[in-house]
């Protein structure tokens, strides 16, 4: 089997502490939910219904797991909708 760039992405993951990913699905990251199929389903996927609602998922995680917290959306307007939702509080738009 090829390597894929998005499983270097998610075997990377455990150093980063990521147990878990918000996100909408699109063409732009489709190939995320693949490697997690070839990972067990590893780290957990909560899929929303919005990109924005999916940056107000990973910030609610957060504040209140301190862990850290990952949004995905497919590339242009999905990107900029994840990007509204964070750039208000910087980098650390979840840390409280």
């Amino acid at each position: 089997m090829n390597a894929k760039v998005s499983d270097d992405i998610l075997s990377r993951r455990p150093e980063w502490g990521v147990d878990s990913v918000f996100g909408y699905p699109g063409d732009g990251v489709d190939g995320l939910p693949a490697a997690r199929g070839r990972a067990d389903e590893d780290p957990r996927f909560v899929q929303s219904r919005h990109e924005e609602m999916s940056a107000f998922e990973a910030v609610g995680h957060v504040k209140f797991s301190g862990r850290v917290g990952v949004c995905t959306a497919t590339s242009g307007p999905g990107a900029v909708r994840l990007f509204n939702r964070c750039a208000p509080g910087g980098t650390h738009a979840g840390a409280a």
